[in-house]
């Protein structure tokens, strides 16, 4: 179960969302473009879709609430640094009346899928993603809903972190703005057919 927050953070209003997507990054504009931000892009890309204005709140992040066929959906991008992104979630948890990790999609980079593989999720462990460990961290669980982006092994002796914090160019930006689209599409589904339907769907893609 989701730990519930302290009584200092906000209380819910209104009807509970359907499903809470957050996507992953660091804020600032010298980190937009980033594989380490790709989460951040689908949310940004959903909220286009669906008319949505991504604004701050004290939540300490950028949501944005929509209709998706019909359903409620609140969409999130965490304004802390990534590694203390569950500040973030824990207080969207608590907002939007998340009471299940199933109603919670986590959108993020992954290192250990090549570039462009998108791999749906549910539970699991962290693949030491510091967004994760922070989220399971303050939710107190693992089993929330992921949406994998793979951004490939850094080449050489180059380190994780500088891989993550760099802009791709060429072909990969190509392949990771397609899968940004497909990691769009992914979240509907979930939404709308469940995660089983997902992960038959996206999963078997090369």
């Amino acid at each position: 179960m989701i730990r519930r927050p302290g009584r200092s953070d906000n209380k819910r209003r209104g009807e509970p969302a359907a499903l809470l997507v957050v996507g992953l990054g660091n804020p600032g504009s010298r980190f937009e473009g980033t594989r380490h931000n790709a989460g951040a892009e689908v949310v940004a890309l959903l909220a286009d879709r669906h008319s949505g204005n991504l604004r701050n709140s004290k939540e300490l992040a950028q949501v944005a609430e929509v209709r998706i066929d019909g359903e409620r959906v609140a969409l999130a991008v965490p304004q802390t640094f990534m590694n203390e992104s569950g500040q973030a979630v824990a207080k969207l948890v608590r907002r939007h009346g998340i009471d299940d990790p199933t109603r919670l999609v986590i959108v993020h980079d992954e290192l250990d899928l090549p570039v462009g593989q998108l791999r749906v999720k549910s539970g699991g462990g962290l693949a030491g993603h510091n967004g994760l460990r922070s989220v399971t961290a303050h939710l107190k669980t693992q089993e929330y809903l992921r949406v994998r982006i793979g951004v490939g092994k850094p080449p050489g002796r180059q380190s994780g972190a500088d891989h993550v914090l760099r802009r791709p160019g060429g072909a990969e930006a190509t392949e990771l703005a397609i899968v940004v689209q497909e990691a769009a599409d992914a979240v509907e589904v979930i939404l709308s057919e469940g995660v089983d339907e997902a992960m038959s769907r996206f999963n078997t893609r090369s």
